[in-house]
């Protein structure tokens, strides 16, 4: 079974209730939802909130697939971390230790159904213990010393010659119940990377990266998805 695991709570002090603000019409965890509903592989999607307006939200899109969780108060805070209330739903769900279970970041709403699926085929062809998305980033980085950290400023490369880095988009992380269990962390063994376009990096979290993203949405070619229920 596969278990995709959308946290969103109704606390933000950046942007109130940004999980349910429009974004490119929709609310901003439509996005996820919908994209999550178009996966073959995923069996549950599962909206964990302590918001009651997220909740009906999620509801009134009508995708099969979703049901809500109401998390714990104590896990909804600024100061809670998303594993505890992963935790939470794990210890309060009846899974199997072998389930694939899923972190779905609502704040990267520009993850589409292609990259879940890839990723979680590559997940399993490779028989990875967790795996996380990332981008690759060709920005040329230095320590507060003074020393270059991944160039050599006297042989400067040029962008196409240059590998760059792998940087977290925070979009999304695969792992199993017992993985997560075991190492109470998102990740944890032999971690797989799966390598998402550069434009994904943008995550929302202040009212700029709205701004940013909204356009996103008109320059890429984003494919109308979350329209099969």
């Amino acid at each position: 079974m596969v278990i995709a695991f959308v946290p969103v709570r109704g606390g933000s002090k950046s942007i109130p209730l940004k999980n349910i603000k429009l974004l490119n019409g929709k609310p901003l965890v439509y996005w996820s939802i919908a994209a999550l509903q178009n996966v073959a592989y995923v069996d549950e999607i599962i909206v964990a909130t302590d918001s009651e307006e997220i909740a009906k939200t999620a509801v009134s899109f009508n995708f099969s697939k979703v049901k809500i969780y109401r998390r714990k108060t104590e896990n909804a805070t600024d100061t809670a971390t998303t594993e505890s209330v992963m935790l939470e739903y794990i210890e309060q769900s009846n899974l199997q230790k072998d389930d694939i279970f899923m972190l779905v970041q609502a704040t990267s709403p520009l993850t589409q159904t292609k990259h879940f699926e890839e990723a979680l085929e590559l997940y399993i062809k490779n028989k990875y213990d967790s795996l996380l998305s990332c981008v690759r980033n060709y920005r040329f980085f230095w320590n507060e010393n003074g020393t270059s950290k991944n160039y050599d400023y006297r042989n400067r490369p040029r962008r196409q010659d240059f590998d760059g880095q792998l940087m977290e988009n925070g979009a999304f992380y695969i792992n199993t119940v017992e993985g997560i269990m075991k190492s109470q962390n998102r990740l944890c063994g032999k971690i797989g990377i799966y390598e998402m376009p550069e434009y994904t990096a943008k995550e929302i979290d202040e009212p700029s990266d709205w701004i940013i993203v909204e356009q996103l949405f008109q320059l890429v070619k984003f494919p109308l998805i979350g329209m099969d229920k």
